[in-house]
């Protein structure tokens, strides 16, 4: 499985996007929808998350493509065992386009790595800034699903990401200090955007139990104290094969798909697409309010 995907070569990623847009053109347009998976400290698993659950999804025959906007730490093709050809600095700064910069992984999942200038993607001048705007709205009916792997924390530098998804997913583990900080995260989203809908995972918890307590502690406190309404995604064991598939490159759910870890995320898996096929079609759930939101927070980042 690794060494296939390390020998993934150019003509792979080509034949693989002329598949997706091909898709598009005949099936028409889908209903492109943007998720932040985010978090409030580092070392939560979020990255690994974010990516066994892309494949999840992918696996299930949706067109993902999976943003690395972890910015500092941009991991995911190490995680999968790749070497990606470009990435979007790339595509910032050398002007590829957002098709270039995508590698193909698993079930026809397309992946964007942040590449290691990430941390000045929001120096960019006005012009670049619009490129990227631009480069994004080309997506639009291409996929189900984007999904941004965003860095711990809402600095500056991610709330134009988060604020214009259309959802998010809060990872935390059972620790307090985790436990606080997701706390502090949904808070501070919550002052934002009062509307931006969100999903509570909890990762490395050592049985069901506290997996489901810390998640409800979490929904109880965000509905008391800011009147927040949060859905429950579920939790991820403690596993010791999520630590054995880094070590190979491989993502969980494919190198041990038998494992704890696997099977619990495949129920959350069940919940999120379970949630999703009552989703309104409506204004609020559309990829032109992505783009038009991403838009106005990166010009506003201008004058500020």
């Amino acid at each position: 499985m690794n060494g296939l995907l390390r020998d993934t070569g150019m003509n792979d990623q080509a034949h693989n996007l002329r598949r997706v847009l091909e898709q598009k053109e005949n099936t028409g347009l889908k209903q492109t929808r943007v998720i932040s998976v985010i978090s409030g400290k580092g070392g939560v698993g979020k990255s690994n998350f974010s990516l066994n659950f892309a494949i999840g999804l992918a696996e299930k025959g949706n067109k993902i493509v999976l943003f690395d906007l972890d910015i500092g730490m941009a991991n995911l093709d190490i995680l999968l065992g790749i070497h990606t050809s470009g990435d979007i600095v790339d595509m910032i700064e050398n002007e590829k386009s957002i098709w270039d910069i995508m590698e193909p992984g698993p079930y026809g999942l397309q992946i964007a790595a942040g590449g290691s200038g990430l941390t000045d993607i929001f120096e960019m001048t006005p012009s670049k800034k619009d490129r990227f705007s631009r480069q994004m709205a080309m997506l639009e009916g291409a996929f189900d699903y984007i999904i941004f792997d965003m860095g711990a924390g809402a600095d500056a530098d991610s709330m134009s990401f988060i604020l214009s998804s259309h959802e998010t997913i809060v990872i935390t583990t059972p620790e307090p200090t985790a436990i606080t900080d997701a706390y502090a995260m949904i808070k501070h989203l919550h002052m934002q955007d009062p509307s931006l809908t969100g999903s509570i995972l909890v990762n490395r918890a050592e049985s069901k139990k506290e997996g489901a307590g810390t998640a409800e502690n979490l929904q109880r406190a965000a509905k008391r104290f800011l009147n927040k309404p949060l859905g429950i995604l579920g939790s991820l064991p403690q596993d010791k094969h999520v630590l054995q598939a880094v070590k190979k490159q491989e993502p969980f759910l494919l190198a041990f798909p038998s494992s704890p870890a696997a099977k619990a995320l495949r129920q959350c898996l069940e919940v999120f697409t379970g949630k999703h096929e009552n989703v309104e079609k409506g204004e609020g759930a559309s990829y032109k309010r992505f783009i038009g939101q991403l838009k106005s927070f990166l010009k506003r980042g201008e004058q500020e």
